[in-house]
């Protein structure tokens, strides 16, 4: 089994098997997702795709006119420059 050492900064070395295995490549961001008492560590996709379910609409549902109104009120209490 491929282990690995926390430096004091916080950082590990991903094993080179792992790696491999796992597609890593320099520049990959890496998902840490709790399970149980374990993380389980993936690839993490920048795909919308990967969203799907994330997120819960408790069954309501918003036309896009609802939705570009919510989006001028919340702009307009911005203010300038969105702030």
């Amino acid at each position: 089994m491929p282990t690995a050492t926390v430096t004091s900064k916080g950082q590990v070395t991903i094993p080179a098997s792992v790696r491999a295995q796992l597609g890593i490549e320099p520049g990959t961001r890496l998902s840490f997702l709790p399970y149980e008492d374990v993380f389980i560590v993936r690839p993490t996709t920048d795909s919308l795709a990967s969203l799907e379910g994330v997120f819960s609409n408790n069954g309501v549902h918003a036309s896009i006119e609802d939705m570009n109104e919510t989006l001028a009120k919340a702009f307009a209490m911005a203010g300038p420059g969105g702030e």
